[in-house]
């Protein structure tokens, strides 16, 4: 399929352009705008850096990561001492509050859990991990904290997207269903759609759980697009229950 062929060589170009990558090692595969991408990377941040590279090319509907960190020996060290340097990397974050994350490590592997009030502070405190050397893996569990019912939650939501991504926010319909804020529309590429959910997480009232945070990191459904010349990707995603208070 051209769009396929065309869409892997702008992927390959973006892997290739990111000093924090080495795309040698790396293979990428795309089915009907589904990227897949396979081989090693030395760190978890290096995977992080090609998911992130990845979401900024325009037309990728969804990503799989089917990536192994291999750590050079350099780069190893044993749970108890990835476990220091995180509780350290934590309390030294500014962004995350004291005491409100706990964490756990295994096999390299670091798993987040604990209770903030911000979406902003939960992501912080997974940035903050996730650049040690020995990290293979970061499990975020932490939630939210549940905040009284906001007015005007689907207009505040509206005019947040409007600031931040104007280009977009014409496209981007905000429907305020029970206890859920529906994103629907069309974006130019996954970067943009994470960017109108970011923007609707940090209105006032929102609440997160973990089933909206494994969806974020999943390759989700897609309205259909009429026009394939327009490369745009289609958002309909549940963003996260408002609470009632």
């Amino acid at each position: 399929m051209k769009q396929d062929c065309e869409l892997k060589q702008k992927v390959l170009a973006e892997l290739e352009w990111d000093p924090a990558i080495d795309a040698g090692p790396i293979g990428v595969a795309v089915e009907d705008g589904v990227v897949t991408v396979s081989g090693l990377v030395n760190t978890f941040a290096e995977k992080a850096a090609v998911a992130a590279a990845i979401d900024r090319v325009a037309g990728v509907r969804a990503v799989a990561l089917e990536m192994e960190v291999r750590l050079a020996i350099p780069h190893r060290r044993s749970d108890g001492e990835i476990a220091a340097s995180a509780e350290q990397a934590l309390r030294s974050n500014t962004l995350v509050p004291s005491d409100a994350v706990r964490l756990a490590v295994e096999k390299g592997c670091v798993t987040l859990q604990g209770e903030v009030p911000w979406e902003f502070q939960r992501r912080a405190a997974e940035r903050a991990v996730a650049t040690l050397i020995g990290v293979v893996e970061v499990r975020n569990e932490v939630t939210l904290q549940t905040s009284g019912q906001v007015a005007n939650v689907a207009q505040r939501i509206e005019e947040a997207l409007g600031r931040q991504a104007s280009r977009e926010a014409a496209r981007i319909h905000v429907a305020v269903e029970g206890t859920t804020v529906k994103l629907t529309g069309l974006v130019n590429s996954w970067h943009d759609r994470d960017m109108a959910e970011a923007a609707a997480r940090a209105a006032p009232g929102i609440d997160s759980d973990q089933r909206v945070a494994e969806c974020m990191s999943c390759a989700e459904p897609f309205t259909s697009i009429p026009d394939p010349s327009q490369r745009t990707a289609a958002i309909e995603r549940e963003a996260a229950p408002v609470s009632r208070g």
